[in-house]
């Protein structure tokens, strides 16, 4: 199991109050991301636990480009990795985004 963890600084705060959301499943090329509110309002984390080793320039530039796009500010992200396409790593990362600026439970 490779690890990597990549922080970032982020323009604003994330939207929304819910305290935490999990958006996909482990699973044979897909990934879960737990996303939690723990941090300033400025600084964004991704912790990744993947089965494909080597690929650590491919998830930095996926996450910066994400951070850049969406600015989860406080956002701390934890993604189990089950092989992923770099284009589901972005899309289950913006999921987990939106899910958690949404205020409903």
């Amino acid at each position: 199991m490779e690890r990597l963890s990549f922080l970032h600084k982020a323009e604003r705060r994330a939207g929304g109050r819910r305290p935490m959301a999990i958006v996909g499943v482990v699973a044979s090329g897909n990934l879960e991301v737990l996303v939690e509110r723990v941090l300033p309002s400025t600084e964004c984390v991704v912790e990744i636990a993947t089965t494909a080793h080597g690929f650590g320039e491919v998830w930095r530039a996926v996450v910066a480009d994400f951070v850049e796009r969406r600015s989860p500010g406080g956002l701390k992200f934890s993604i189990n990795d089950g092989g992923a396409r770099p284009d589901t790593v972005a899309l289950r990362l913006a999921q987990g985004a939106r899910t958690i600026e949404i205020d409903t439970l």
